[in-house]
């Protein structure tokens, strides 16, 4: 096999499982060549990601070691994404009745959603999170990116019990916004006492959700790492939770205009 062959087949592997370790003997079975010749071939793959701020490849030592793929994005190209976020969702035919912004196609993107969860598992990866956690629906699937990205379990908070969860602990939350009453609902199964998680979520105007996802939290024993939000409302400007983590922020809408400037 060609070297060239080979580096497209070695990265191909690495980016279809990140953060999983893999040995030489893995790479060895599917193109063959001596552990040397793998050792240079993965060099090269690790320099050319490195260069291109498209993530790292890091090695393992020990009996089971081998690399392991870390995708990630440099704040040169998470700048640049978030600009083109912006001029996205500042298209004036994004804005309906009551001043609100489409946003599902792209939160519902695999393109977009896989940029977002690499910006989020970069921001959150050095405290090694157990699980990612979202509410239900639209944070999905911006959570389970996030979730491959750092290589762990999703969960999902629902509004209702299914019975074929099993037994969940369920609260009352008040909405920020409208002052209204929700509930959310987590099976016990899911989620081991003491767990150390990241919560996940689309959008956030006062922080009504966010606040009942930590109280939930708290119900399990939780150690929440951090809180990622791809668009927050600049009012109000004081939130029901702190140390939250956005990437954008939406300033206004009003008419035909949307100002939404990434997040300082």
């Amino acid at each position: 096999m060609k070297r060239s062959e080979r580096l497209i087949i070695l990265t191909s592997m690495l980016v279809d499982r990140p953060g999983e370790t893999l040995g030489l003997y893995d790479f060895s079975r599917v193109v063959g060549g001596a552990k040397s010749t793998l050792s240079e071939d993965l060099s090269i793959i690790k320099q050319t990601l490195a260069s291109r701020g498209l993530g790292s490849v890091e090695t393992v030592t020990g009996a089971g070691g081998g690399v392991t793929y870390i995708p990630a994005l440099d704040a040169e190209l998470v700048g640049e994404k978030l600009e083109e976020l912006c001029r996205e969702l500042s298209d004036p035919r994004r804005i309906l009745p009551g001043e609100f912004i489409y946003m599902t196609d792209i939160l519902y993107s695999p393109i977009w959603a896989w940029d977002i969860g690499r910006i989020f598992a970069e921001k959150f990866r050095s405290s090694k999170p157990d699980f990612v956690l979202t509410m239900e629906t639209k944070g999905i699937p911006l959570a389970t990116m996030t979730a491959r990205a750092l290589n762990c379990p999703l969960l999902i908070i629902r509004r209702a019990h299914r019975v074929t969860e099993g037994p969940a602990v369920s609260i009352n939350y008040i909405t920020g916004s409208s002052k209204t009453i929700g509930n959310m609902s987590l099976p016990r199964r899911a989620l081991p006492l003491g767990a150390k998680v990241v919560l996940v979520d689309d959008f956030m105007k006062a922080g009504g959700t966010a606040r009942g996802m930590l109280d939930l939290m708290q119900e399990f024993q939780a150690q929440v790492l951090g809180i990622g939000v791809v668009v927050e409302t600049a009012q109000p400007e004081k939130k029901l939770i702190d140390n939250y983590y956005s990437l954008l922020t939406l300033k206004n809408v009003k008419g035909k205009e949307v100002q939404i400037e990434p997040t300082n």
